[in-house]
């Protein structure tokens, strides 16, 4: 879901995407990321209280923003080796591991990026852009890793000091006698057999702020879909930010497994730190990934604090057998043992494994243990921007690119006025559109909102992700 954080602009923006005018010459203007903190502070007091911050969407300062359109920053291919292998195995288990490992490497710039407010989007601003990634990520299969592991005991593989016979590539680092790494690759920079990943989002309401996003992969039949919003609160130490009501979660379509679709929902997030001065991401709730057409369900539990305050990250999990007509299981403590197949275990910000059967991961030796991901050498994977030159004026990055160009060059009151410029020109547009009775619609997607949360593509929107899947980014012709 969209968020107040975001990762330093060089991990995803490459400069000759932005907008390229004339800046006037540098300032002497310093703000420390302390004095940065200290500002943000006094200004989300005034809003204690407040219901949801997200739909009061007060405009801060330009020298507290990150220079990146939230279009642009926000969505879900930080590592998108991890997306294009969803729908690889042939067992519905090993499949919902795969969408699981895609799940938690979509939060990299949690993990690795500095949290920080990009720009508020704009009513009709959109974004595109590919990924090419190689097809790298190891394949899940657990009846091979069971059947590799069962003949030796921790005890007697310690004794005898022989590692355990796995699969070969999937033996990662660490401990000798952990079962085997599933998890993926940093994403090359430029891989020897792209696989092209193309994504389109826009925005399509601005009271509530909601985001329509769509990411296609037809080599690999594999579409993801949803709305991004969110309520947001300011607690007097943290903000707590949810999903709004028409965030549904992430629908990802496997078209050659008869078309089974996921569907992931969000759990809740805290941005702390505010009063220490150093701004951290925790999550402390609970989220769900279900599939209906195979009966399995995972419940991803997660815990902020331990027991002295400080942050966990820990997340532990289950995949189980349910029935989606009575799809009644919230809690991991409500599910029979007979029906768990999974149990995962570890810290979202580090190492995840997992286990077989319904015993709690630290009842199983070492080597049962199965590493579904460890995010230590990855980080978000750059994107494919169309060029400049090809890109309109309602795009991300060149709606906002003089304003990015000023922050850069610390010309934070040019940044603060051509900030200010563009949403009173979104007022004003607002008040025309009152003025003539004009409902405003979105031009890619169907629908402004949808009540069962997957946006659908317009003609116009099929149009251009079919251009990005064969590399052309000119739009001149589409009617828009």
């Amino acid at each position: 879901m969209s968020s107040t954080a975001s990762p330093p602009p060089s991990a995803s923006t490459p400069a000759s995407a932005v907008s390229a005018s004339p800046a006037p010459p540098t300032t002497d203007e310093h703000h420390s990321d302390g004095s940065k903190l200290k500002t943000f502070l006094s200004i989300l007091r005034k809003f204690i209280g407040v219901t949801d911050l997200a739909s009061v969407r007060f405009s801060l300062p330009s020298q507290l923003l990150e220079p990146t359109p939230n279009l642009e920053y926000w969505n879900y291919l930080d590592s998108p080796n991890a997306f294009i292998a969803i729908g690889t195995a042939d067992d519905p288990v090993d499949r919902m591991l795969e969408v699981l490992r895609f799940w938690f490497t979509k939060d990299l710039k949690y993990a690795k990026g500095r949290p920080c407010k990009p720009y508020n989007s704009c009513l009709g601003e959109f974004f595109r852009c590919n990924w090419e990634t190689e097809d790298d990520a190891p394949r899940i299969n657990t009846k091979v890793l069971q059947e590799s592991s069962a003949p030796a005991s921790g005890a007697s593989s310690t004794k005898s000091g022989k590692q355990l016979s796995v699969p070969g590539g999937l033996r990662g680092g660490g401990d000798p006698r952990a079962a085997s790494n599933l998890s993926v690759a940093q994403t090359v920079l430029n891989p020897t057999k792209p696989v092209r990943i193309s994504y389109l989002t826009e925005q399509t309401s601005h009271h509530p702020p909601v985001s329509a996003f769509y990411i296609s992969c037809p080599e690999k039949g594999l579409h993801a879909r949803g709305y991004d919003q969110i309520t947001a609160k300011f607690t007097g130490t943290s903000i707590k930010v949810m999903p709004g009501e028409h965030n549904l979660g992430i629908f990802i379509t496997v078209e050659k497994r008869d078309h089974e679709t996921y569907q992931l929902t969000h759990p809740a997030a805290h941005l702390g730190g505010l009063l220490r001065g150093s701004l951290s991401v925790t999550v402390g709730d609970v989220a769900y990934i279900t599939c209906p057409e195979t009966k399995l369900k995972a419940i991803l539990r997660y815990y902020d604090e331990g027991w002295l305050g400080r942050s966990t990250n820990k997340v532990e999990g289950i995949i189980f057998r349910y029935d989606p007509d009575d799809d009644d299981k919230q809690r991991i403590v409500d599910v029979p043992e007979e029906d768990i197949l999974v149990q995962l275990n570890g810290p979202w910000k580090e190492k995840v494994v997992f286990t077989l059967g319904p015993k709690p991961v630290n009842s199983h030796p070492l080597e049962k243990q199965m590493t579904i991901i460890d995010i230590a050498p990855l980080n978000v994977a750059p994107k494919v921007l169309p060029p400049a030159e090809q890109q309109l004026s309602n795009e991300s990055l060149q709606m906002w690119g003089n304003v990015t160009n000023a922050i850069h060059s610390k010309q934070f009151s040019r940044a603060t006025t051509l900030k200010q410029e563009l949403e009173e020109a979104q007022r004003e547009k607002a008040r025309e559109r009152e003025k003539k009775g004009e409902v405003w619609k979105p031009v890619f997607f169907e629908n402004v909102t949808d009540k069962e949360g997957k946006p659908q593509l317009t003609d116009k929107g099929r149009e251009v992700l079919k251009r990005a899947q064969e590399g052309k980014w000119s739009l001149e012709d589409v009617q828009l």
